[in-house]
């Protein structure tokens, strides 16, 4: 490899190098600050910014030219700089969310931003892979970030067992994903995509491959929730630090979304007939979980989880039609919820009172009299994630739908549709509690950062909608 050759190839790394150096300069930074709580503030404020700039770096480089990197292993293209951008910005958000809380429980340590840089560097190594090495590369890097901060509240127990179970059964995972890869690699020969496309368009190689794919799926399915690899999901958004719970529902599960979506589309082209009947089972079993088990929580934050798992198995939906369309509904479709998601982490992180936080939809009694605007938030923000007509979250779910659809699959689209209107239950019952019931307390002013992002994710489900309306028709009308 030359000199030129390499200098091109890093071009094409550019936001993972900033990520990637951002995070050393910064936990140096911190280490040789004398003020933790200072270094923690100063780190937290700077990461922020350096995922907003690579952001507009991953969005200037889409009027370039794209290309493979590292012989073959990295590639860049329209579907990875969309999707890395969106975790930037979903990865910043998260970290505004988390600023004013991890000060207000004494948790603010420098290492909480660093750590969340890592996790997204992973992510986006995740998006352009092109190779089953570099795939697990960025898994294990986005993983190891997040087993930490999934405990990173040391002092508590529900913490420690969220980041105990979540890291066991990431293991477990990770196993299974190696086991799929070894056994890909020994039918094709090669660990590149290109060359596993190759072989699986041979009949002889098609039954090991397929064999190697369940495995492989398996494991990338844990990163989304789906079912039956959802164990872990409700217990660890809801022992976790609640920033840390809105974290691992954004960028994370866009992140392996995207992978998952990369890998059936690209080196498992040729076997889309086997692939979808393992994406279908997935998506109906994520969909009805999702729908009945948030039915009886009483916690906001596991009904979160339950919702999380249930929206994945309708973007499952859209990828299982196999087709271009299919592809972009479910970026499309992930974006809305990330929107949603965030907004109504924001509201969650907003209920504290003089004891502390509280968690318990009940305590949302009456937010519609004591707290207007976040009353109104909420309701927008649930609505909208539920794809109730019609906010932006219903266009996502039109989407997916419409690409299932056009695909011939009638019948999943009609279970999505009767899976969706269960799960309207559990999003109507918050509304309730927030309109009907007398209020039993109030809520202390949210923070700055907080009530914007409440605020403006509960409008950009109602103002986005006629933008949200034109992007759908033109998306559809290229894609037909």
């Amino acid at each position: 490899m030359t000199v030129e050759t390499l200098l091109t190839d890093l071009r094409l790394l550019t936001p993972e190098l900033i990520l990637a150096v951002g995070a050393m300069a910064f936990l140096l930074l911190g280490v040789y600050w004398k003020g933790e709580e200072a270094a923690a503030r100063l780190i937290m404020r700077l990461s922020t910014a350096l995922l907003v700039i690579c952001a507009g770096v991953t969005i200037w480089m889409a009027g370039g030219e794209g290309g493979t990197a590292f012989h073959g292993a990295f590639k860049l293209d329209a579907f990875s700089l969309y999707a890395k951008t969106a975790i930037y910005l979903a990865a910043a958000g998260a970290l505004v969310l988390a600023s004013h809380y991890l000060q207000s429980e004494r948790l603010a340590k420098f290492e909480y931003p660093v750590l969340a840089l890592l996790a997204v560097t992973g992510m986006s190594v995740m998006v352009s892979s092109n190779d089953l090495i570099t795939l697990y590369l960025g898994i294990e890097l986005q993983s190891l970030a997040l087993y930490i901060l999934a405990a990173f509240n040391r002092d508590s127990l529900r913490a420690s067992e969220a980041g105990l179970k979540y890291f066991v059964l990431g293991a477990l995972s990770s196993g299974l994903l190696l086991y799929g890869a070894s056994l890909i690699y020994g039918f094709a020969g090669s660990t590149g995509f290109d060359a596993i496309a190759a072989a699986a368009s041979e009949d002889g190689a098609k039954i090991g491959l397929l064999f190697g794919l369940v495995f492989l799926l398996s494991g990338l399915a844990f990163k989304i929730s789906a079912v039956p690899f959802h164990m872990w999901t409700p217990d660890v958004y809801e022992g976790a630090p609640t920033p840390v719970a809105a974290f691992f529902a954004t960028a994370p599960k866009l992140a392996a979304m995207v992978l998952i979506a990369r890998v059936v589309y690209e080196p498992f082209a040729p076997m889309t007939e086997e692939w979808r009947q393992i994406i279908v089972v997935l998506a109906i079993l994520s969909m009805g979980v999702g729908a009945f088990g948030a039915l009886m929580q009483s916690n906001i934050k596991r009904l979160m989880g339950y919702s999380s798992i249930g929206n994945m198995g309708y973007a499952l939906v859209g990828l299982a039609a196999g087709t271009a369309l299919g592809l972009w509904s479910v970026l499309f479709y992930m974006t809305l919820y990330i929107v949603g998601v965030l907004g109504a982490f924001a509201v969650i992180l907003s209920m504290r009172r003089a004891e502390g936080m509280v968690e318990r939809i009940d305590d949302l009694k009456g937010l519609s009299k004591t707290h207007p605007a976040l009353g109104w938030s909420m309701t927008a923000l649930m609505f909208s994630i539920g794809g109730m007509p019609f906010l932006v979250g219903f266009f996502g779910k039109l989407f997916v739908f419409y690409a299932a659809a056009e695909a011939g699959l009638w019948w999943l689209m009609v279970i999505g549709l009767v899976f969706s209107a269960v799960s309207i239950a559990y999003y109507l019952r918050v509304v309730k509690v927030i309109w009907f019931d007398e209020p039993e307390g109030r809520f202390e002013p949210a923070p700055a950062g907080v009530a914007l992002i409440s605020r403006a994710a509960a409008l950009a489900t109602v103002g986005l909608v006629p933008v949200v309306g034109v992007m759908l028709a033109l998306v559809i009308n290229a894609a037909a």
